[in-house]
């Protein structure tokens, strides 16, 4: 029996380091994994705002870009309406 537990307490070691390792390489996983989304993450969030940025612009929109007819009539319209 003394010698069954010689050999049991290295062994309960080495399997001890062996799931420390294992955790180790688990951690290593997960942490790969959690950065891999923090970037997914914040492209997503750069798009996001890029496309929001461009609906903004394309909304407050520049004068030189509205069709012609929309806006405020010209003037000679204007009086040829008022006349009674």
């Amino acid at each position: 029996m003394l010698h069954l537990k010689s050999i049991g307490t290295p062994l309960v070691l080495a399997l001890a380091l062996l799931g420390l390792a294992g955790c180790d390489q688990a951690e290593k996983s997960a942490q790969q994994m959690l950065d891999q989304a923090a970037q997914s993450a914040k492209q997503a969030i750069d798009d996001t705002n890029k496309a929001a940025q461009q609906a903004l612009s394309d909304a407050m929109g520049k004068p030189e870009h509205a069709p012609k007819g929309e806006g405020h009539p010209p003037a000679d319209k204007k009086a040829h309406t008022q006349e009674i």
